[in-house]
């Protein structure tokens, strides 16, 4: 499973490593990426309950899951401050992994393979396919239109430097991207469940061999290449 010469290496995480088994399982995520990536995802359904709870009187019943209405008014701003902390620590560890190229749109055009489970109709690819990179980069996009519309609709502490036009400007936006980011994480739930064996990479951190030589065969070679491959327990 070795490298050849002359082949361009993917990018690799720190934590990404092989180990030998028996089952041979290959290390995708270490300890403080998956609680980083729980405390956005924990983060993201407190906001999703706690900005319907505001949204529409009809839902306001949700404000009893936070203490009331006053106490959910309160509470929303900050973990939205805990949301975006979180998600950017995790943006600067994987931003690299995430940038485009050219397997991302032979894989986007085979997008038929993919939904019908032809993977081998597909390229090999690294640590990222298409469509996580698109859930990825449109959470980043959207996560910074929330804080900052946010924060120029957070009346506590920011009110006295908008107008109230653009407040309402504001909250127009920020309700427009809370829609857009629930169909996103929706999207990202879904493929996780979908794809068999991904869930356990955010609960363990590994994923099997087979996993990985079936999904991300490119960035399986690579870690077996770079020679990151652990003995035998």
């Amino acid at each position: 499973m070795s490298t050849p010469a002359g082949t361009k290496h993917t990018k690799l995480g720190s934590e990404d490593s092989i180990r030998r088994g028996p089952p041979v399982e290959v290390v995708r995520y270490g300890p403080g990426k998956r609680i980083n990536h729980w405390v956005t995802a924990i983060s993201l359904i407190l906001l999703l309950l706690s900005g319907l709870a505001m949204f529409h009187p009809s839902l306001f019943f949700l404000t009893e899951l936070f203490g009331g209405g006053q106490m959910t008014r309160w509470l929303h701003p900050w973990i939205g401050v805990v949301l975006f902390i979180s998600f950017f620590i995790l943006f600067a560890q994987l931003w690299k992994l995430n940038l485009p190229n050219r397997d991302d749109v032979k894989w986007a055009s085979r997008i038929t393979d993919v939904i019908g489970g032809h993977e081998e109709n597909l390229p090999e690819l690294g640590k990222y396919n298409a469509g996580q990179k698109f859930i990825f980069w449109g959470m980043a996009a959207l996560i910074i239109v929330l804080i900052v519309t946010g924060i120029m609709a957070w009346e506590q502490y920011f009110g006295h430097l908008t107008s109230i036009p653009t407040q309402r400007i504001a909250l127009l936006l920020h309700s427009l991207a809370a829609v857009a980011i629930i169909l996103v994480f929706i999207l990202h739930v879904y493929a996780a469940i979908w794809t068999r064996g991904t869930i356990r990479a955010m609960t363990r951190g590994t994923v099997t061999g087979g996993w990985a030589w079936r999904h991300h065969r490119k960035w399986l070679k690579d870690i077996a290449g770079r020679g990151r491959i652990d003995p035998a327990e």
